[in-house]
């Protein structure tokens, strides 16, 4: 079973020592989560050294680069996290619907490598990963195992991308740039859906005690760097707003499901703002509303169970939507007659058109169910809705000839661009979503027993003590222990800038 990451003690002097010989070595400085919260308080000489390095350079200095405040370029630092407020004449609603901009990541554009970093460097900093013989294995539906490869590169590691076969070609011609060795790319059978397929894998490879498994769906480090990181830099977005318009009101924060990590900024926007935490999943796969199971193509939202960093008993409204919608309005977004449409017909800003293409599959996916959430609670021009497009559609272009031939035989055309618009932007709706009561909360919780108890082998007393908010609030004191504990790791090897 996964060890969960929540360890803030040095657990292994022996594995510490040779950590810190290796970073020495290797001149490796790692950033506090403070820092990657707030980086304008990263000191002035790392962020002089780190002007000289490209975003996507596998060099440690890109470490401090593992956060939301990255201009357009992905080098230079910005007071405000790059975002977009998407008008009334694209999501046919009065509500402000401001989406902050996951591909200004660096080396795998994707939000997904603060995740990766929110989980391995808590087991480097208490002697749990030895890089000097442990392997990261980075089970994963989609960016999350590019963003391990990644940051355990950064960080002089060997990782382990394991995920299924059915992902976009974009995913894994990107690590195959990355990985030391093509074995460290382990494809395992289906599509998105299939995530027990990824379990099986890694059960198997975990029989290896070099083998150290980062589960996502269960790794407490995704929560905690999202409940901090993102959600202090959604918050520091609605500031900006509402200096301007002092009115406005934080209403809800919407996010996929996928590994559940995300949605813990969920957390610090409710704690912060009472926002509604709004979780979303795919139609095709209707878990936490119906049960329910099938395959989709919203890549970047694994389900058919529940993640055990999901708190569900926190979570207001639960929605789906379909791939079809996500798919055809990719080819809206990216393409010139979908653009010119927008444009044209919709009078779309050029603003907002020129940032289209940095929305992925999954971040649509959060868009339409961001639309969806204020039709049903009904806001109006002075609520606001926040939500992240987690990538762009760099990593999906090899999908649009696919749903094109299969949904447009004829082109995507100005008539085909109409369709798509009217059906999925102006044409979503309020089915397939549900406000949770106590009743509804405590069935989607007991649907990870099956996961997680069951298969995985968490004690019943550690997976039921989730039901309880202080559990997760006690959580967070966390974040400060590790911080220092990077502090007394970074003193040690003594690397300096």
């Amino acid at each position: 079973m996964p060890t969960l990451g929540l360890e803030d003690n040095i657990v292994d002097s022996g594995v510490y020592d040779r950590t810190v010989g290796r970073f020495r070595e290797a001149r490796i400085l790692l950033p506090t989560f403070a820092e990657l919260s707030e980086p304008a308080s990263i000191p002035a000489a790392t962020r002089e050294a780190l002007a000289g390095v490209k975003p996507d350079d596998a060099s440690p200095l890109n470490l401090f680069r593992v956060h939301w405040y990255n201009g357009a370029d992905r080098t230079a630092q910005v007071a405000l996290p790059g975002h977009v407020v998407l008008p009334k004449e694209l999501t046919g609603v009065d509500a402000r619907i401001v989406v902050a901009l996951g591909d200004r990541f660096p080396m795998i554009k994707a939000h997904k490598v603060l995740a990766a970093y929110g989980c391995l460097a808590p087991r480097v900093i208490t002697g749990q990963f030895d890089p000097t013989s442990h392997r990261a294995v980075w089970p994963s539906t989609g960016n999350y195992c590019r963003g391990g490869v990644a940051i355990s590169r950064l960080m002089g590691c060997r990782g382990v991308a394991v995920l299924p076969e059915g992902m976009s070609r974009e995913r894994f011609a990107w690590l195959e740039d990355w990985v030391a060795d093509p074995e460290d790319i382990i494809a395992t059978p289906g599509t998105e859906s299939n995530v027990k397929e990824i379990y099986d894998k890694c059960a198997e490879l975990d029989e290896d005690p070099s083998n150290i498994i980062f589960n996502q769906f269960s790794e407490f480090g995704n929560h905690l760097v999202h409940y901090l990181g993102t959600g202090k830099a959604l918050a520091d977005v609605f500031e900006s707003l509402r200096a301007a318009e002092p009115q406005l009101s934080l209403r809800a924060f919407v996010s996929a499901s996928g590994s559940a990590g995300t949605l813990g900024a969920g957390d610090y926007l409710k704690d912060a703002y009472g926002a509604r935490i709004v979780a979303v999943e795919a139609l095709e796969c209707p878990t936490m509303l119906y049960n329910g199971f099938g395959e989709h193509n919203i890549q970047g939202i694994g389900d058919k169970h529940i993640p055990f960093i999901h708190n569900v008993h926190n979570t207001d409204v639960v929605t789906a939507v379909t791939d079809r919608a996500t798919d055809q309005l990719a080819l809206l977004f990216d393409s010139p007659a979908g653009v010119a449409y927008l444009a044209e017909r919709r009078k779309v800003p050029d603003d907002v058109l020129a940032v289209l293409p940095e929305f992925g599959l999954s971040s649509i996916c959060n868009i339409v169910a961001a639309v969806k959430t204020a039709k049903h609670l009904r806001l109006g021009p002075t609520d606001v809705i926040v939500t992240v497009a987690t990538d762009g559609a760099e990593m999906y272009r090899s999908e649009r000839d696919r749903i094109t031939a299969r949904d447009f035989p004829g082109g995507f055309d100005a008539t085909a661009a109409g369709q798509v618009f009217g059906e999925w932007m102006l044409g979503a709706g309020t089915d397939h979503l549900l406000e949770t009561t106590s009743r509804d909360r405590d069935r989607i919780f007991n649907l990870g027993y099956f996961t997680w108890v069951e298969q995985q082998g968490v004690p019943i007393e550690e997976f039921v003590a989730r039901r309880d908010q202080s559990y997760w609030s006690g959580l967070r004191s966390k974040l400060a222990t590790w911080d220092e504990m990077i502090r007394e790791f970074n003193a040690r090897t003594g690397v300096t800038l």
